[in-house]
């Protein structure tokens, strides 16, 4: 697997070696902290905006499940407890046929699963920078910079037990940090993801898990940054952010049909029509 997904880490690696430079050119220092922090940021703006199709493809899924959710909840009742093959068969034809009606992608996982070796080959790259280990473009020049670029005596490359033990404001910059990260994760989910999400047609039991996604996405973001490296979650911390803003811009321009998110926006638009 690290074989095969080498081109993806090599790209991130040039593109985190491009942002570095860019933050040089921009008037910070090369290799102090501030360049490095920049260099991340703008390596998630790069990766995020690579991944803005893949975002809007999964809006334009959700939009377009939602339309076909009636007519596929009435297939269902009609069909409830059938058992002929032959029934069934026709039952999955016209499912099919609402899919293509309301264009329905095949592919709803697809881009959770295309985001998968972008987020190894980033965990790979911090992990490499950690280890002092060259990686693509960061050649050793660059991996020292980084290894030696401080916040309060906090590296990209610090653990957060080491780093406590050794370093009572080093570690608590990095408890920040990670609290930061997992505070964007839980208010992007609850504030925007959760009223863009239309959970009348999900049974009782993924409607409660849907429901916790936001405090379980959290607490994952909590216990992660217990074992991995600073850079990482401060790539968190910028990531969260773009993610905060991007689904507060889809709750507002594009929630999802039948969602309460829409309900708002509907009532919201009457009340202009009507002053």
């Amino acid at each position: 697997m690290p074989a095969l997904l080498s081109p993806v880490t090599n790209a991130v690696a040039a593109v985190l070696a491009a942002t570095h430079d860019a933050a040089g050119a921009l008037g910070l220092t090369p290799g102090s902290a501030g360049a490095w922090l920049l260099a991340v940021l703008l390596l998630v703006v790069a990766v995020r905006t690579v991944l803005l199709p893949v975002t809007i493809h999964g809006v334009r899924s959700s939009h377009a499940r939602a339309h076909a959710a009636p007519q596929l909840r009435e297939l269902r009742q009609r069909y409830a407890g059938s058992r002929d093959l032959e029934q069934l068969t026709a039952m999955r034809a016209e499912q099919k046929a609402i899919h293509a009606e309301h264009r329905v992608s095949g592919w709803s996982l697809a881009p959770a699963l295309l985001q998968l070796p972008l987020f190894y080959a980033l965990y790979r790259v911090v992990s490499d920078l950690t280890a002092g280990h060259s990686v693509g473009a960061l050649d050793a020049g660059l991996v020292a910079s980084a290894s030696a670029a401080s916040v309060a005596g906090l590296h990209l490359t610090s653990h957060l037990g080491p780093t406590l033990g050794s370093s009572l404001p080093a570690g608590l910059v990095m408890v920040a940090v990670a609290l930061g990260a997992a505070l964007l994760s839980l208010l992007a989910q609850r504030w925007f993801v959760l009223p863009t999400t239309n959970v009348a047609d999900l049974p009782e039991g993924m409607a409660t898990v849907q429901r916790l996604m936001p405090w379980l996405g959290a607490v994952g973001v909590l216990a992660a940054a217990a074992f991995v490296p600073a850079g990482l979650i401060v790539y968190w911390l910028f990531n969260n952010a773009w993610t905060f803003a991007q689904q507060g811009l889809i709750w507002r321009l594009a929630p999802t049909p039948g969602s309460p998110a829409a309900a708002r926006r509907e009532a919201r638009a009457l009340e202009g029509a009507a002053s």
